[in-house]
């Protein structure tokens, strides 16, 4: 199957340089005319070098029908820049970019809007824009003004319409008038949760439809519910493609500094005492492989390796799991009764906590480990951000968040079990029922 995005070679420079000063009066201007030749002279002696940033720098990449693909990375990665390019917006310095089929963007609140028109009008602007003929737009125009929620407004100009009302109707418009392919900036900030849920329903619909979106947002969660497939740039170059959980799960694992498997084969700079010293911790998905990402419905094993040293010493292995945030989701012992209380002869222990499913919320958790003695209380190590993992929620329905799409708070996110007793309006009492 032929892709409908191919990009090859992309690359964009800019150039950095400071303003040139403005002169408004008579008097500057022929001022600044007399000295002109000493001027040149000087800047001639001692001219500066312009400098360039490549904002893109070689990015190669391919979507086919269908595709939802998250665009991620740090501020100035060369992100938005890439969706210019691929939008027809800013011209690339090299390379080029095939798109075999009808585009719509939405790059910036209120792109494409003429701001004397009104809501209709701009509706049948953007239409036109896109190629559409007026028959086609006016059959999807009711569709698009109940999903953006400003029926009220429609008429008016849009230069008075919040950031808001100017989301909702960019949005619905772009959504709905059957472009081929999708591209989206981090715009839904501006919305609220509910239109956010919206959103995100409506872009996973547009991909089973058979069109392409590409979605960049610095929500992970969003990426890792809507996108099966994610890039990440860095420095204008692709760092990872692949699937959506894993790029995250690598994106957000540079910026803790932190894995999900963490090994000490020196015990001279192992954390440690005399009496116990780290080898390593891992965190392992239910098969038992090392895994960055695991679905939030299936349980995850916490591992660590260490090694007793010294011997007699109840030791008891503890983990201390952190959000992104910094908040102390929880802490948990090692309550295995084979070793609970009991003094450890020297030799290598690994432990394992298994947290189940339905229990984390969804978001990047950094795992310190840490081996005490409980009485008297005695920390041998505490290895703070030893490793980091990345729970993925989804949209299938079962998970504890169910149908919502939007956010969902909370530092643990349980599927509890729910019971319901329904009484039709009417119904007779029970006999003997108080």
């Amino acid at each position: 199957m032929r892709p409908i995005i191919r990009a090859e070679g992309l690359a964009k420079q800019y150039r950095v340089h400071g303003a040139e000063p403005t002169y408004r009066t008579l008097r500057d201007a022929l001022s600044r005319t007399a000295g002109a030749p000493l001027r040149l002279l000087r800047r001639a002696a001692r001219r500066p070098r312009r400098e360039t940033v490549w904002a893109l720098d070689g990015v190669d990449f391919s979507a086919q029908p269908g595709e939802i693909i998250g665009i991620i990375g740090r501020n100035g990665a060369g992100k938005s820049t890439m969706l210019k390019v691929l939008s027809r917006i800013t011209e690339p310095t090299r390379g080029r970019a095939a798109l075999y089929g009808r585009v719509s963007s939405l790059l910036e609140v209120g792109t494409g809007f003429h701001p004397e028109l009104s809501g209709r009008e701009n509706v049948f602007l953007n239409g036109a824009i896109l190629g559409m003929k007026r028959a086609e737009i006016a059959r999807k125009f009711d569709e698009i003004v109940a999903f953006s929620g400003i029926d009220k407004f429609i008429d008016t100009p849009v230069k008075w319409y919040s950031s808001g009302m100017y989301l909702r109707l960019a949005f619905s418009v772009a959504a709905h008038l059957e472009p081929e392919i999708l591209i989206v900036d981090e715009v839904l900030a501006v919305g609220d949760a509910a239109f956010q849920k919206k959103c995100l329903n409506k872009m996973q619909s547009v991909g089973e439809g058979g069109r392409t979106v590409l979605f960049v947002s610095h929500d992970m969660n969003a990426v890792t519910r809507l996108c099966p497939r994610a890039i990440l740039l860095d420095r204008g170059k692709v760092l990872r493609d692949g699937a959506a959980h894993e790029v995250v799960s690598a994106y957000l694992g540079t910026d803790h500094g932190a894995s999900a498997a963490r090994a000490w084969d020196d015990p001279a700079l192992a954390p440690g005492n005399e009496v116990a010293r780290l080898r390593a911790v891992r965190v392992r998905d239910e098969q038992g492989r090392v895994s960055p990402a695991v679905d939030i419905r299936r349980p995850v094993g916490l591992e660590i390796e260490f090694e007793v040293t010294e011997p007699g010493h109840a030791l008891a292995p503890n983990f201390h799991v952190f959000n992104e945030r910094g908040v102390n989701v929880f802490v948990t012992n090692d309550l295995d009764p084979e070793w609970r209380g009991r003094p450890r002869p020297a030799g290598i222990y690994t432990s394992t906590a298994w947290i189940p499913g339905n229990f984390l919320a969804e978001g990047t958790l950094i795992v310190g480990a840490a081996v005490s003695t409980l009485d008297p209380t005695r920390v041998h190590f505490f290895e703070r951000d030893a490793v980091a993992f990345h729970v993925v929620d989804s949209l299938d329905g079962d998970s504890a968040r169910g149908g919502y799409a939007g956010p969902y708070p909370g530092v643990v996110r349980p599927a509890l079990r729910w019971t319901t007793r329904f009484e039709a309006a009417g119904t007779p009492p029970e006999v003997g029922a108080s």
